[in-house]
């Protein structure tokens, strides 16, 4: 169901574990209201597809997911024609015209096209990771919520879908493509916004404990890492916790559990040791 207010919209992506800054839910509201894409830029593990399958959750409709990649191309993206099937009908009738061959019966949808044939929410993720032509080929899809295939014409949506696009920023996107979208940077969570999330995701980790994940990971945001650690990742170290039975965390736990918040070598050493003990000790300190 839409929801009919931005404090409607945080009740109902929360209904769904989705944990929203006002500045999101307003972003997220305006993006259903105005029926805009809206595109999430920030570092990786900050939830920007979260939100995509939280908004498909709470208005009941599907998720088509576009995961981008370099090379993505409109075959891959939009549609493609289904030539073996095409070479059959020749063999099996050969007073076949070209107009017969290019029929809706030889098209094979992909993410792009199935969004607009029906009700859905469209998640094209990582959009950073597509070259840059490729964004040429969504214009249409942003500004028109319509595809024109050359061989069949114009194929527009009924419902245009609820459009999400995600970037992680490791190339900016074309302003083109922004000034058909409404823009929110997400950030990570502070302490208190990320103990929230982790309650919800996690809710057999013992208070104590999630205090102490909390704070140890935003100590480790302050440091010059290479990856820093996302949300994504004090979900699954909370949940590794718990499975080695921690009650809280201790200099052993910590250094041999590294490899669940941080996925390089160089900052896995770079914590180990004196780091990981000074973290530790600081936030006894804040927990008194």
């Amino acid at each position: 169901m839409m929801p009919g207010s931005i404090d409607e919209t945080a009740a109902g992506l929360l209904a769904q574990g989705y944990v929203a800054q006002r500045e999101l839910a307003t972003a997220a509201f305006l993006a259903l209201r105005l029926q805009r894409p809206l595109f999430l830029e920030g570092e990786p593990g900050t939830g920007k597809t979260e939100i995509a399958k939280s908004l498909s959750a709470l208005l009941g409709k599907p998720l088509v997911r576009l995961q981008c990649y370099e090379g993505l191309d409109l075959a891959g993206a939009a549609y493609e024609w289904n030539y073996a099937r095409q070479m059959l009908e020749i063999k099996a009738d050969a007073g076949l015209k070209a107009e017969d061959l290019f029929a809706p019966r030889f098209l094979i949808p992909r993410a792009l096209l199935r969004a607009l044939q029906s009700p859905s929410v469209l998640l094209i993720d990582e959009l950073d990771r597509a070259d840059e032509p490729f964004e040429a080929f969504l214009l249409e899809v942003l500004s028109e919520y319509q595809i024109t295939i050359p061989e069949l014409g114009v194929i527009r949506a009924a419902e245009p879908p609820v459009v999400v696009i995600t970037s992680n920023r490791t190339r900016e996107i074309h302003d083109a493509v922004k000034r058909r979208c409404l823009y929110h940077w997400v950030d990570f969570p502070d302490a208190k916004r990320e103990l929230e999330i982790l309650r919800l995701r996690v809710p057999g980790a013992p208070e104590a404990l999630a205090k102490q994940i909390v704070l140890f990971i935003q100590g480790l945001r302050k440091l010059d890492l290479y990856k820093l650690p996302g949300v994504a990742e004090t979900i699954e170290w909370s949940r590794a916790l718990l499975e080695l039975n921690a009650l809280e965390l201790d200099p052993l736990t910590v250094q041999s559990t590294l490899g669940v918040l941080l996925k390089y070598q160089d900052d896995i050493a770079k914590v180990q040791g004196s780091e990981a003990a000074r973290l530790l000790a600081q936030l006894r300190s804040e927990l008194g």
